[in-house]
């Protein structure tokens, strides 16, 4: 038994909601359970100077979790000061949101998604990624609405869910308890169409056979495929 007390299979109620800010030119406030993540995409007419006259466009994202997002209280990162782990996870972000992005369509500007963790109940990384799609969509409607884009750059959504192996079995959609004790864990970032981003799985305090990290896929395939369906609802 699962202690949310949800099938192996299920989700947990997922809410998306958008233009929670007033400034950014797309957000989102996604709640995945008790993990709530603000997401807000920010376009400037610029690029890195790597890119600098390239044609393409660059998406890039930032990550963060506030003081109280957990149990208890974490000092605030300064930029500088990053722990490894929130560096790690905003390249994931970064990384995820550029695959499903045509660079020349998009032009050459900057789109910077920043997740900012109001609160953490486990898949911190997931809801942050599939969040910042949806400030991304947004963004990039307005900017195909007053025509600075002709034609729509996002090549196919993208999210992401955490599945692993707790008490024995194979489940769906981690919630902090689970994550915490899993002896398998793994994040799927996947597109719409059911195409693989980046698999993360580690073993945590077991090994895992092939056919359950096959288990854990069509687990992830499903999750994906409902989270999908919330950005497509909020987007379209």
């Amino acid at each position: 038994m699962r202690p949310s007390g949800r099938n192996v299979d299920q989700m947990r109620p997922i809410s998306i909601e958008t233009d929670v800010t007033k400034h950014a030119e797309g957000s989102c406030l996604i709640k995945c359970g008790d993990t709530h993540v603000l997401c807000t995409a920010t376009v400037e007419e610029r690029v890195p100077p790597f890119m600098k006259n390239s044609g393409l466009g660059w998406v890039t994202a930032e990550y963060g979790m506030l003081p109280r997002a957990t149990n208890t209280r974490m000092r605030r990162e300064a930029k500088n000061g990053q722990s490894g782990r929130t560096q790690e996870i905003q390249r994931l972000i970064g990384r995820s949101l550029r695959a499903g992005v045509d660079r020349v369509a998009l032009g050459e500007r900057q789109i910077t998604v920043d997740c900012d963790v109001i609160q953490a109940d486990g898949g911190t990384r997931c809801a942050s990624i599939t969040g910042g799609w949806v400030a991304l969509k947004l963004a990039v409607n307005k900017l195909m609405k007053i025509g600075d884009v002709i034609s729509d750059p996002l090549l196919d959504p993208v999210a992401a869910v955490s599945c692993g192996i707790y008490a024995g079995q194979e489940v769906l959609d981690l919630d902090y308890p689970e994550d915490s004790e899993a002896g398998v864990d793994g994040n799927f970032v996947m597109t719409g169409s059911g195409q693989l981003i980046e698999v993360q799985m580690s073993a945590e305090g077991s090994t895992y056979s092939r056919a359950q990290m096959n288990g854990l896929l069509d687990l992830a395939e499903k999750g994906v495929a409902e989270l999908v369906a919330a950005q497509k609802a909020v987007t379209s």
